[in-house]
């Protein structure tokens, strides 16, 4: 690791005006006291209060993003930096903002022959009740209904029959004009992280979930201790190899850098691992994967935070890079 002083002064974006605003408190607070524990220069900074440009003005050298959600996952707070020059952690623009749309996610990961569970997107104009009591007769029940650009699995519902449907989208529309409907995979629940760019990015040990009645959800996710992590996971050596090597050509065909975190799901009935998203901005809290990933790894909290915050970077650099 470099002297933290080379590290200059760094902001820490957390909060912002997204459902997932707690979660990112909590985060931030986390990265925030690791930071200055290595002794770096490291402030709070939160866009729901404060203006972005005071971030030139107050010349910080960098920003290690710990928002999630929108207006901190999905590529809007990226450009702003863009435009700023100031460099952050974690994917550029156009990668974030595929990522935070899990319809464009999946068509890409289709596209590259990546396995994702069979979907159905209704549009604005699309989700009158005919049209959506049709969606099981495609995908079978029991189905996942959910907002394509939320986290957190804010806004999700499993839908085991079809009086639940309109409901379910319902609960989705209020989030989101595209709701997304996909097929639900019965099995075991994984994540894996992934750090570094390009061809040198390289996956984390994989985390199996296991969750009370297999609710992941946000109560789950963020409070819950009644949810197990198994690092190591528990799998067969040859299929954690193959879910790694997935979920790299995930993060890759995406443009992610950095940091990320892909979700999966593992069909019971023939072990085939599914994607089902990819975290640019994971979670950094006391329940978050990413650091329980990395101490399996021998890196801890702190050394993480430090890790990412030392390959904080511009998109507008390494294309100017590029062109040299």
């Amino acid at each position: 690791m470099r002297n933290a002083t080379q590290l200059g002064k760094v902001a820490v974006l957390m909060g912002g005006d997204s459902a997932e605003r707690e979660v990112s408190l909590m985060s931030g607070g986390g990265v925030l006291n690791a930071l200055r524990q290595e002794g770096v220069e490291a402030y709070s900074f939160d866009p729901a209060d404060r203006d972005l440009a005071d971030l030139k003005r107050e010349r910080f050298d960098r920003v290690f993003i710990a928002l999630h959600g929108r207006h901190g996952e999905d590529g809007t707070v990226q450009g702003a930096l863009e435009l700023l020059g100031i460099p952050y952690t974690g994917s550029g623009v156009m990668a974030s903002a595929i990522a935070m749309d899990k319809v464009m996610t999946k068509r890409l990961w289709l596209a590259e022959g990546l396995a994702t569970p069979r979907y159905v997107a209704l549009v604005p104009g699309e989700q009158t009740r005919e049209r959506v009591m049709r969606v099981p007769d495609e995908l079978g029940f029991p189905l996942i209904v959910k907002p394509p650009h939320e986290g957190s699995s804010i806004g999700v519902t499993k839908v085991v029959r079809y009086s639940e449907m309109a409901d379910a989208v319902a609960l989705a529309s209020r989030m989101d004009p595209v709701v997304l409907c996909e097929e639900f995979i019965d099995g075991d629940e994984v994540t894996c992280p992934v750090v570094g760019e390009g061809a040198s990015s390289r996956a984390l040990p994989v985390i199996r979930i296991v969750a009370p009645d297999g609710a992941y959800d946000y109560q789950h996710k963020y409070f819950s201790d009644d949810t197990h992590y198994l690092v190591p996971s528990g799998l067969p050596a040859a299929e954690e190899t193959e879910i790694q090597k997935m979920v790299v050509q995930a993060y890759r065909s995406l443009g992610c850098r950095g940091w990320g975190r892909a979700d999966l799901m593992i069909r019971a009935s023939d072990r085939k691992p599914f994607l089902l998203e990819m975290n640019t901005s994971p979670g950094m809290t006391s329940h978050s994967l990413v650091p329980m990933s990395a101490r399996a790894a021998g890196m801890s909290y702190s050394a993480l935070c430090v890790h990412l915050l030392e390959r904080a970077a511009l998109d507008s650099a390494r294309i100017g890079e590029a062109r040299v």
